[in-house]
Parts: C-alpha cells; sequence; structure tokens
C-alpha cells in the first residue's frame, strides 16, 4: 500500500532481470593468476561474473556477483569484502594474524576486505560469491 509502483535504481545500471543459473555446471573463463601469488604447485583460475554494479559516485562501492574457481595449489592473496558459498572441492583459508578456515561443499565463509590469506586449495574448489570493493581508479 502507498507503492506507486516504480523502483528508483540506486546505481547507473539498469536492474539486472532475474534469473536462474546451475552454478556447478556453468562454463568459466580462465583468469590470469598472478605468478606472485603462487606458492606452490600449479593453481589455475576461472570465472563468470553474473552481475556488477556501478559505483553510484566516484570513490564509491561497487558490488561484483559470480561463480569462481581454482585448482589444487596454494596462492596468497589480499581479499576483497567477500561472503562466498563453496559448491564442491576443498580448501584451507589461513589469515595472516588471525584464524584458519576449513572450507567445503555447502560452507558459507566471510571474508574482510584487506585480509592477507594463504589458500591451501586440496580439491578444485568452485564457489558462488559476491565482493564488494571500490574501483581502483578511485581508490
Amino acid at each position: 500500500m502507498g507503492h506507486s509502483g516504480k523502483i528508483e535504481s540506486m546505481d547507473q545500471n539498469p536492474p539486472t532481470p532475474p534469473f536462474a543459473l546451475a552454478a556447478a555446471d556453468a562454463v568459466l573463463t580462465p583468469d590470469e593468476l598472478d605468478p606472485e601469488q603462487i606458492v606452490s604447485g600449479e593453481p589455475r583460475v576461472a570465472s563468470a561474473v553474473l552481475h556488477e554494479s556501478a559505483a553510484a559516485e566516484p570513490g564509491g562501492r561497487v558490488v561484483e556477483r559470480g561463480v569462481w574457481q581454482i585448482t589444487p595449489g596454494v596462492v596468497t592473496d589480499v581479499e576483497a569484502d567477500e561472503v562466498f558459498v563453496v559448491l564442491s572441492g576443498r580448501a584451507t583459508i589461513e589469515f595472516q594474524d588471525g584464524p584458519t578456515l576449513e572450507v567445503g561443499p555447502g560452507d558459507v565463509a566471510v571474508l574482510p576486505e584487506g585480509a592477507v590469506t594463504r589458500w591451501t586449495v586440496h580439491e578444485t574448489l568452485r564457489k558462488v560469491y559476491q565482493i564488494t570493493y571500490v574501483p581502483e581508479a578511485d581508490a
């Protein structure tokens, strides 16, 4: 009641139409992994960005949602503000000066922005994620 029926977008992107995706079977595009991040093994990463919102103003945050996968190996990373759900695979995520997380199918994890991590991927890990970040040009 009292709703005009008009929905105003908070950002400059048109709304993403609703959709469903079999994320476990989604075709992913190979991504480059910075060789300096690789500690051991030959891990490979791939992803599919499902939606990305533009920052509403300079210095504003972007929200990205997608599917990401990494093959076994050990890598380091500096995290974005992220929440993810593991679809398949297993990994150990060690936080510098913090806890160690063991993640596997069905697990939900929250990673704080700026956290320095070391990922030991035991079995190819596929996750559905949402990250928020300030684009580098605006940072």
